[in-house]
């Protein structure tokens, strides 16, 4: 599993599709919103942010996510350090991360040096991408997250990264009164968040996503 790379195919020449998965990394729509809207929103950011604030995540993809929820942290002006590990299997070519970002304005230059596996100390971020199955590096890691951002590809096509076994593992890893997000309402993944220890609800999903999922650690 450490060795393995996505492998992409490219929609309209911006939008990176999962060859593995078949599955967009982002929306065809607009990834920032989406990233916006199921990641921070989901989570009460920018509003829970503060220096040393932890947000992990499962899924880096194309590091979108990172990279919003950084100018996010920045503009709230709390100072500080943001903190972010998130998990990856299959890491793209930084060549193609970076074509893909080149989809967005406005977002931060911090992924133009990074290299697989990420460990980059910024002055006002941290940011680490441990590489490898998430089943397996996410309970041998320590520490626990303020917010979780569950970003796998769908479950109806990588249902290992939304098990119920994983689901207990990041519930774990969550601080008390914590929380996670998620762009999908499918009801195994909300009943194995619930069955973890979140208290779950069903709100209102970005773009043509009827819905998405929430929860706070009880």
């Amino acid at each position: 599993m450490q060795d393995q790379r996505a492998e992409l195919e490219w929609r309209d020449g911006r939008v990176p599709v999962s060859v593995q998965f078949d599955d967009p990394y982002f929306s065809l729509e607009d990834g920032m919103a989406e990233t916006a809207h199921v990641f921070l929103g989901g989570n009460d950011l920018p509003a829970r942010f503060c220096d040393g604030f932890h947000v992990a995540e499962l899924g880096f993809g194309t590091g979108l996510n990172f990279l919003v929820a950084l100018k996010a942290f920045r503009e709230a002006g709390c100072g500080g350090r943001l903190r972010f590990t998130s998990f990856e299997a299959f890491p793209m070519e930084m060549d193609d991360l970076r074509q893909a970002l080149r989809a967005f304005e406005g977002l931060p230059d911090a992924l133009e040096v990074a290299e697989f596996p990420v460990a980059l100390d910024g002055p006002d971020f941290e940011l680490r991408v441990v590489v490898g199955d998430a089943r397996e590096t996410l309970p041998a890691c320590e520490g626990a997250a303020d917010a979780w951002f569950l970003d796998g590809f769908s479950p109806a096509k990588n249902p290992e990264l939304w098990s119920p076994e994983l689901m207990a593992d990041v519930a774990h890893h969550t601080v008390e009164g914590g929380t996670a997000a998620t762009y999908t309402a499918a009801g195994f993944v909300r009943r194995g968040l619930s069955d973890a220890g979140f208290v779950v609800e069903r709100v209102q999903g970005y773009g043509r996503k009827r819905h998405m999922t929430r929860g706070i650690k009880a």
